[in-house]
């Protein structure tokens, strides 16, 4: 079975084609082929098939580390784009994609850049169906600004740099992905200003954990910004790197970044039959 290592910031995805795929990818698989340490190691799977509608170059699925799907993922789409260009499934500079989320537009930028057409962001959604029309809201103390950009994000505005870096993710970053008040789970981003248009931010990953970056948990909290008053045009600083993220009066979000492979490789025929047990 052919795969493929991408990473965009240190977000790491395996990316496979379906037709290379022997067996489903179930939860158990996943997170056996996930495992950093008796598995392949990355932040989830980006698994290509062909579109089942016209006017899409392809069909995209996203899973998590812990066999979950997720909706979307924005370095995970850009990872999936270029992939797709480098592979020849096309060679336009403008295509879409299916996603669980929707159709996503990306442009290609360059070599190892694109630009992703997210849609326009929310701040009601199914995910938060008791918060107020303004998407705001207050847990585990903190006040958020609740935003759907195909998934959903918990974006949690702080005072200072000290502030964030001092914040333990990893023991913080569980009650509020699993609050009653989201009932399918959210997305955490902790973020600050830097100076007009720039923000710093740290991400907890629902079914993933805490991560260098992340392209949805970066637009969930240039979105609150620009909300609060901030520029439209957003630099987010990661642990991994910076992102765009363009935010207009109507919410329409679109997200600037790179994408670079790691490695192609086969899975072993010990691992084949192991998982094919599974």
């Amino acid at each position: 079975m052919r795969f493929e290592k991408w990473q965009a910031l240190g977000n790491d995805y395996l990316i496979v084609e379906a037709t290379d795929l022997p067996w489903p990818l179930t939860p158990e698989r996943v997170r056996r082929l996930c495992d950093r340490h008796v598995g392949l190691g990355s932040d989830g799977i980006l698994e290509l098939s062909a579109p089942d509608e016209p006017g899409f170059v392809a069909r995209l699925r996203i899973f998590n580390p812990d066999g979950s799907e997720a909706e979307l993922s924005g370095n995970g789409a850009r990872e999936a784009i270029m992939y797709l260009r480098r592979r020849g499934w096309t060679t336009a500079d403008r295509f879409s994609i299916q996603t669980v989320a929707g159709e996503i537009r990306p442009t290609i930028t360059g070599e190892t850049t694109c630009t992703v057409d997210m849609g326009r962001a929310h701040l009601t959604s199914k995910d938060y169906p008791d918060g107020p029309a303004d998407g705001s809201g207050e847990v585990a103390g903190f006040a958020f600004q609740h935003v759907s950009i195909g998934n959903p994000q918990c974006a949690i505005r702080v005072g200072s740099v000290a502030e964030l870096e001092a914040l333990d993710l990893p023991a913080i970053g569980p009650g509020i992905q699993h609050a009653p008040i989201f009932p399918n789970r959210t997305n955490v981003s902790w973020f600050c200003e830097l100076e007009p248009g720039v923000i710093r931010a740290r991400i907890y990953e629902r079914g993933v954990g805490e991560t260098m970056s992340s392209g949805t948990g970066a637009s969930g909290a240039a979105v609150a910004y620009v909300l609060q008053g901030g520029d439209e045009e957003v630099t987010v600083h990661l642990d991994g790197g910076e992102l765009t993220v363009t935010v207009s009066e109507a919410l329409h979000v679109d997200l600037a970044g790179w994408a670079v492979p790691v490695y192609t490789g086969e899975l072993s025929g010990d691992l084949l039959a192991e998982l094919a047990a599974g």
